[in-house]
């Protein structure tokens, strides 16, 4: 199974400078980040649906190589060097040249090997406890829902754990781009429709910047 949107791994090399150099260049890129259950996904599938954007999802693309039964999926390159190299080809591969990428950095190394410098950071401000609700939920419905997506190991134990790291990992990244200007905090515990009109007024701000150039 090949992963659709992205060239097959060869060699098995490290991502490449050049690439990112080219993607940093030549690409508008924006980063989606939250706390699980912010709804990253669903906002970033209207958006792509509503504006034009193509969306990548690191935790997709990487979950679909070790499916592949790549070597890459198998563990040759830390988890960090395989993202990067998917994210690469995925984007290099689509004739948009504007990408939305949901999830990624999660950590300081991920941003470290990434390299590509977005034009915005949209952070879907959640609060925990918000977050855990929808997420314990979601759970419940998966079994009649199937098409949602979630974690069947979702349970109040497990959530923490993950607020846990996203809070020690990611939050040094939000910081940062927090810290240069670049990030765009939205209420994330508003009905979807109203989150999506926030990030259409940010986006849509960032088009016109581009078109003004």
């Amino acid at each position: 199974m090949e992963l659709p949107g992205a060239a097959k791994t060869e060699d098995h090399v490290p991502p490449s400078k050049e690439a990112n150099e080219q993607l940093s260049k030549g690409y508008t890129v924006v980063y989606v980040l939250g706390c699980p259950g912010s709804g990253k996904s669903t906002q970033c599938s209207k958006i792509s649906a509503g504006l034009g954007f193509f969306h990548l999802s690191a935790g997709d693309l990487l979950q679909e190589e070790i499916n592949s039964g790549s070597e890459d999926g198998e563990g040759r390159l830390v988890p960090s060097e395989i993202v990067v190299k998917l994210l690469q080809q995925a984007m290099q591969r689509t004739g948009n040249k504007k990408s939305l990428i949901d999830g990624f950095p999660r950590n300081e190394e991920n941003q470290n090997i990434i390299k590509i410098e977005p034009e915005l950071v949209l952070l879907l401000d959640c609060s925990e406890e918000e977050s855990t609700r929808r997420l314990l939920n979601r759970n419940q419905l998966i079994p009649l829902l199937p098409i949602m997506k979630g974690r069947v190991d979702d349970n109040a134990e497990t959530i923490k754990k993950r607020f846990k790291v996203y809070s020690e990992s990611t939050l040094p990244v939000i910081n940062y781009y927090s810290s240069n200007g670049k990030l765009r905090r939205i209420d994330a515990e508003r009905p979807i429709e109203e989150v999506y009109e926030s990030v259409k007024e940010i986006l849509s701000e960032l088009e016109q910047k581009h078109q003004g150039h």
